[in-house]
């Protein structure tokens, strides 16, 4: 069975959001807020907490890439509004 792909969006501690990809967002959540993995983004380490404001599951690798580039050209509004849609509690919890 292949893994599900992930398209997320964080909102950082400064108020900047941050968009990536993975097969595991729990994990990778806790990631960025231990900021200890090599694999925490650098550009997250230094704005912690950050909480989940937005996820889509995708049917590829390759489409998930393709949604984290066209998520992170839109302007600040189009992302607040994105993130409007689809908020999940569960996640947005801090880890």
């Amino acid at each position: 069975m292949a893994n599900k792909n992930y398209v997320y969006m964080l909102e950082c501690v400064d108020g900047t959001y941050y968009t990536g990809w993975t097969v595991d967002l729990a994990k990778r959540l806790r990631e960025h807020n231990e900021g200890t993995s090599l694999k925490a983004a650098k550009y997250t380490r230094g704005r912690r907490p950050v909480k989940l404001i937005y996820w889509e599951e995708c049917a590829d690798k390759s489409q998930a890439l393709k949604r984290e580039w066209a998520i992170k050209k839109m302007t600040r509004a189009k992302k607040e509004k994105l993130a409007g849609i689809n908020l999940k509690p569960e996640f947005g919890k801090e880890v």
